[in-house]
This record gives C-alpha cells, sequence and structure tokens, in this order.
C-alpha cells in the first residue's frame, strides 16, 4: 500500500490535538458552572441560617418582653417611660424583620439575574420566601401580643392614677373667717352644736417627741412649741400625707383650711395655752357634700 500524501500525514495530529483541546475546555466550563452554582447555593444556605439564627434572638427578645409586661401587669408599678419604651421596642422589632426580608430578597434577586442557572436558583428563592414568610407570621403573631399587653398594662396605670387623684386628700390655707362666732369655751361652745351646722370635735394635747402625732378627728395634731406669757403656740396639721403648720397662732385665732379634692373647709380654735400644752376643738363640716367648695378645687 502506498503511503499517503505528506501534506495529509502533517495535518492529522494537529486536527486531533485541537480537538482534544475543546473537548477539555467544554468539560473544564461545564465543572467550572456547576462549582459556581453549588458555591452560590451554599451562601444562599449559610445566610438562611443566619436569618434563621436571628429569628430566634428576635424571638427571645420578644418572649422576654412579655415576660417582663406580665410581671409589670401585677405590679402596676410601671412608669409612662417604660410602657413607651416597651412599645417602641415592638415597633423596632417589626422594622427589623421587614428590613431583613427585603435585603434578603435583593441578594437572591441579584444572584439569579448573575448566574445562569435560573431553575435552580428560583427554587431556592421560593424556599428561602417561604421561611420568612413564617418566620414573619410568628413575629407578628408575637408582636400583636405584646402590643395588646402594653394597653392593658396602660390602662390599668391610667385607672389607678385616676384613683390616687380622686383619694388624695391635701390641706388648703384660707384666711377669710369661716364666721364671727368662735367659742371661747365650753358653753359657748355647746351653743355651736345646738346649731346643728357643724360637728365639733374638744381635744388636749401635749407636747411630745418630734413627729409623734395626735388623732383628732379624722386628722392629725402635732405640737411643736408653746408659750404660755404671750399666749402663742405653734402646730402642725396633718391630713393623710398632706401637712401644713401654723406658727405662732393665738388664743381664740381660728385657723381654718381646705381638706381633699372636695376643699372642705375645716376650722381649729385653741382656747387655753399653757407650758407644753393646748385645749381647743376642731370644727368640721356636718353635711360634706352641702359643704364642698368646688370652684376653689378648680383653680
Amino acid at each position: 500500500m502506498l503511503p499517503g500524501p505528506p501534506s495529509q500525514r502533517n495535518w492529522m495530529p494537529l486536527v486531533l490535538a485541537i480537538a482534544f483541546v475543546a473537548i477539555a475546555a467544554v468539560g473544564y466550563s461545564q465543572y467550572s458552572a456547576r462549582t459556581d452554582l453549588q458555591n452560590r447555593i451554599g451562601v444562599l444556605e449559610q445566610q438562611l441560617q443566619k436569618q434563621a439564627l436571628k429569628q430566634k434572638d428576635s424571638d427571645a427578645n420578644t418572649d422576654n418582653l412579655a415576660s417582663d409586661l406580665h410581671t409589670v401587669e401585677k405590679r402596676i408599678g410601671v412608669t409612662a417611660q417604660e410602657l413607651a419604651q416597651s412599645r417602641k421596642f415592638a415597633e423596632k422589632l417589626r422594622q427589623d424583620q421587614e428590613r431583613a426580608e427585603e435585603q434578603l430578597a435583593s441578594e437572591l434577586s441579584t444572584k439569579a439575574n448573575s448566574v445562569d442557572v435560573t431553575k435552580d436558583v428560583a427554587a431556592a428563592r421560593e424556599e428561602a420566601s417561604s421561611r420568612v414568610a413564617a418566620v414573619q407570621k410568628d413575629a407578628d403573631a408575637k408582636i400583636v401580643n405584646v402590643s395588646g399587653e402594653v394597653k392593658a398594662v396602660d390602662s390599668k396605670v391610667e385607672a389607678t392614677k385616676s384613683d390616687l387623684a380622686a383619694s388624695r386628700r391635701e390641706i388648703v390655707d384660707v384666711k377669710n373667717t369661716l364666721s364671727q362666732q368662735i367659742a371661747r369655751n365650753s358653753s359657748e361652745l355647746a351653743d355651736l352644736r345646738k346649731k346643728g351646722e357643724r360637728d365639733f370635735f374638744e381635744f388636749d394635747i401635749r407636747k411630745a417627741k418630734k413627729g409623734q402625732m395626735q388623732r383628732v378627728a379624722d386628722i392629725q395634731l402635732e405640737l411643736r412649741d408653746t408659750d404660755p406669757k404671750k399666749q402663742k403656740y405653734t402646730v402642725l396639721i396633718q391630713v393623710d400625707d398632706s401637712k401644713l403648720e401654723k406658727k405662732d397662732r393665738t388664743t381664740n385665732e381660728p385657723i381654718q383650711f381646705l381638706v381633699g379634692r372636695d376643699k372642705l373647709r375645716y376650722e381649729l380654735v385653741v382656747n387655753l395655752i399653757d407650758k407644753d400644752r393646748i385645749r381647743g376643738y376642731l370644727s368640721a363640716p356636718k353635711d360634706k357634700a352641702l359643704s364642698a367648695e368646688r370652684p376653689l378645687a378648680r383653680e
């Protein structure tokens, strides 16, 4: 058999080499594309795991907040500032969750546009979206519960403030006279009692240790000092937590003050002043509804 032309024998190795290189290039390209896809899917899985960890922390914070609010609700000792902070924290949880969802969706969209394997990326994005939706639903439910508890605590605090304001009694000093009739002795006091307009409570108080009060009707008195020569004395009047000090008052000088939110007018008169001792009477309105001086209470 005669050998082929020399030119054909020289070209055959070159053609085979080019074919081998082309096949190798195609195989490497497919391997590189699959490796890149696996790496990107791995990154997505890591991001989903991080998002799940963040959500666990968010759930823990929400549970802790709900527990704290439950304790506050029992004690009714929470302040307005603490309630505002609780509401801000609940709203911050919602905003953080929305930002996380938007960020993850944006990253998935960017990666889907840059990778030529849309089916795998779409599946990963759908799975991630479903997980985020489930997490968001659970977080929303917990935030709603926390908001409801905050509102309940807020309403109870407001009710408590109203009750305290209604029950608070304060003393307001007044200068104008209640009546020109002042009892200077037991006989005159008996005459005032006969009129039946007010209640009268006699007292005989001695000076005691500082801070030691003596009850007369529904108030308390503390004798601070007496000056028998000048017929002067100093007394401290207390109604609940409110106190009013009257200094250097004289015999048969009426001391008048308004008590409570209805401004009930009380009158204190000392008839006798001895060394470390005073005797007199306290006058209080008999009909508290008719005696209330409400216009003064609105000033």
